[in-house]
């Protein structure tokens, strides 16, 4: 193909990539979370029909862009109470309220459930969970997360076959380490508060972006990313220290004395 003869095309398609990749891990840890709920056998065809499907309404999307575009134009006006301003109000901004809105719920569901212990103390919890109640929340989640992908694409490039390619291509990568980031967030408690809490972040975020309140994405991301380092680190230095408390812990009292002495 032509397209691809000129060295600025892949670029784009490398920064196209790149940025599906980031803006899909939201996409990730919030499936990874919630088919957490499934029983084990289901996990992972959770994980691959949700992914699979966050594939497919992104191309829908691309095919659809000039439409999607249009989405930007204002449906109607709202007057903002205690202020002067006016707001208009699009298709995208309806969505994005909505997604962040159900994302906010979830999460807060989410955290409030772990922190009382109803995953642990309610045996019957996961059988009442079944695939299908699970796919219709990520399918809700992945329309939010792909609209707001494709917007972000559009400004990027304008090609729709490497916008095309450059989605397939983050979503076959996301695949191949969804079931390490899932395994990874879901051994690790701490982690999964952390992952939980950036998703209450992006709520927030999407709400406040309907709002035409824009938080530039890259203070978002670095914040979620030094929040993990730091607990990577935290997590590095309990593994070294456990070892020994428990030694000290195994002690006999003679042995402690002979120590001390």
């Amino acid at each position: 193909m032509e397209i691809f003869a000129n060295p600025d095309t892949w670029i784009s398609l490398l920064t196209l990539t790149f940025m599906e990749v980031v803006l899909g891990i939201d996409n990730i840890v919030f499936i990874s979370i919630i088919v957490a709920r499934l029983p084990k056998e289901q996990q992972a065809k959770g994980r691959t029909i949700g992914l699979m499907l966050a594939l497919v309404f992104r191309v829908i999307l691309l095919l659809f862009i000039s439409y999607i575009v249009q989405a930007k134009e204002p449906l109607f006006t709202l007057d903002l109470p205690f202020t002067a301003d006016v707001l208009n109000v699009s298709i995208r901004d309806l969505i994005l309220f909505a997604g962040g809105l159900f994302l906010l719920a979830k999460s807060t569901t989410e955290i409030h459930n772990k922190l009382e212990g109803e995953e642990e103390t309610h045996g019957t919890a996961k059988q009442s969970v079944t695939l299908g109640k699970i796919l219709i929340q990520i399918i809700l989640i992945d329309i939010v997360f792909s609209f707001d992908s494709i917007l972000t694409a559009v400004g990027l490039v304008d090609n729709v076959t490497i916008m095309i390619i450059a989605v397939i291509i983050s979503m076959v990568i996301m695949l191949l380490f969804a079931k390490y980031v899932s395994d990874f967030v879901n051994k690790h408690p701490t982690i999964k508060m952390l992952a939980l809490s950036f998703l209450l972040l992006i709520g927030v975020m999407l709400v406040a972006e309907a709002f035409h309140v824009e938080i530039p994405k890259g203070y978002i991301y670095f914040a979620m990313f030094f929040s993990l380092l730091v607990e990577m680190l935290n997590m590095k230095l309990r593994k070294k220290t456990e070892p020994v408390h428990l030694r000290q812990s195994d002690l006999k009292d003679d042995d402690a004395y002979t120590i001390i002495e």
